[in-house]
């Protein structure tokens, strides 16, 4: 059997998400806001209850286009708080139109919302090597960097420890604990990184 974090637990989705997505390096726009949103929309509830109905918040936000969501107005606030498929919470809807607006704004002076996120690690995604799960910070300076510009920002539901499960979750540093099978499977993943991100600087 396969050695695992021990968060990723029995649920076939769950252990989905762990072995394919978490941690991997993101630099897609749309991704990134996608998982701003999710972590936000998790606050006070179990992650696996947010993977469950991420299909149905692809659907209900246009596939996390941050220019559509932006756009947004009462009427698709109310259609929101009418699905059944998210969590209907006032705001934590209005808090995913605000984000996605202050998202355009970053993007029309940074270029890219990858650009400005990604500098919290100097763009290059931190290997951590922790033994068991007690190990790992529930937010750390990069975090707290991160959560006090983007509320700056006018950004909502972005706290520092919200803003580090976000950072685990993209890539941003490798939190698979070392005895787990995607620790040096991520790890070498984020050389790769590395090295396009060397070959590209203005990715």
């Amino acid at each position: 059997m396969k050695c695992r974090c021990a968060w990723s637990g029995k649920d076939p989705l769950y252990i989905a998400y762990h072995d394919n997505e978490w941690g991997v390096p993101a630099h897609d726009d749309r991704r990134l806001f996608e998982m701003l949103l999710l972590e936000g929309a998790q606050a006070g509830l179990n992650w696996l209850t947010i993977l469950k109905k991420r299909a149905n918040y692809r659907s209900a936000f246009d596939s996390f286009t941050p220019e559509k969501v932006a756009a947004y107005s009462e009427h698709d606030i109310q259609r929101l708080l009418a699905d059944s498929g998210i969590v209907r919470n006032r705001l934590k809807i209005e808090s995913a139109i605000k984000n996605a607006r202050g998202v355009l704004e970053i993007k029309e002076e940074y270029g890219t919302l990858a650009a400005f996120l990604w500098r919290y690690v100097d763009g290059t995604p931190r290997q951590n090597s922790w033994k068991s799960m007690t190990e790992l910070p529930a937010r750390t300076n990069q975090s707290d960097a991160m959560s006090k510009d983007l509320k700056r920002r006018g950004f909502n539901f972005v706290g520092s420890t919200i803003c580090y499960a976000f950072m685990q979750a993209v890539g941003m540093v490798n939190d698979h604990i070392v005895g787990c099978f995607r620790y040096a499977e991520v790890k070498q993943m984020a050389q790769q990184d590395k090295s396009s991100a060397h070959r590209n600087p203005r990715r």
